[in-house]
């Protein structure tokens, strides 16, 4: 009698928790959660794995999840490994990884910035165009930033160029792999969507090209706009070559 007496009171106590937590507040209080994790410095598949199991827990104290739903976590492990389309994943990781580690990456952003450095703007055209080619080759953002970010940024602040500009076109030019094929961020879509990853691969083309056009575009209005933002490599004995040198020795 007391037993069952003191059940309803305990259900009427978690009421209001319930009430309060419910179903539309649990994603973005994981996205927060997840957000804090990695801002904090836990590796990014700690800090989603935890906040998975750590929000499935607090779920099933106020009754808005069941944690025998966690017994499907290896099936659906062993169906994602299992899915082709995603394969292509950890290659392009792989990829960028032998990037990044082998220099290819920084030989390629030497000999552009090289190539351009001696043009108002060319170093940050350099990065521009070594982010695209970048992306088209890993489709990492993470390799690609943390390469031009290591070897471009120190160089382009030794040349006068401003910090606000070179990160901001450190940062833009990164981004080019989420759009430029091969994309990991269209081939997860495109599996989710159910949708070809090859229509979304050649329909992404066109505009990752025309965003690195206009990113193009943008640098050289703004480096003859603004001489000081950046300014061309100058090197012992020489001078700057600008638009009226060019045409005047042509």
């Amino acid at each position: 009698m007391w037993s069952a007496a003191k059940a309803p009171t305990r259900r009427v106590a978690c009421e209001p928790v319930a009430h309060l937590m419910g179903g539309e507040v649990w994603g973005p209080l994981m996205f927060l959660g997840a957000l804090v994790l990695i801002f904090v410095g836990y590796p990014v598949a700690f800090a989603l794995g935890g906040t998975a199991l750590l929000f499935a827990l607090l779920g099933s104290l106020t009754g808005d999840f069941d944690l025998v739903l966690l017994r499907a976590m290896s099936e659906r492990t062993f169906g994602t490994m299992s899915n082709y389309t995603l394969l292509a994943v950890p290659f392009f990781i792989f990829m960028g990884t032998v990037l990044e580690k082998s220099k290819l990456a920084e030989g390629l952003l030497e000999t552009i910035g090289l190539l351009f450095g001696r043009f108002r703007g060319g170093l940050a055209l350099g990065v521009i165009f070594v982010g695209a080619l970048l992306a088209a080759a890993t489709g990492v953002v993470g390799a690609s930033v943390t390469a031009m970010g290591l070897i471009s940024l120190p160089v382009m602040l030794r040349n006068g160029y401003r910090e606000d500009f070179s990160l901001g076109v450190i940062s833009a030019a990164g981004t080019l792999g989420q759009i430029i094929p091969p994309s990991i961020v269209l081939i997860v879509l495109g599996d989710q969507m159910g949708v070809s990853v090859g229509d979304l691969f050649r329909t992404a083309l066109l505009p990752g090209l025309a965003l690195t056009g206009g990113y193009a575009v943008y640098v050289v209005v703004l480096a003859y706009a603004r001489p000081g933002t950046a300014p061309a490599l100058v090197r012992e004995g020489s001078e700057p070559m600008t638009g009226a040198r060019r045409w005047s020795s042509s």
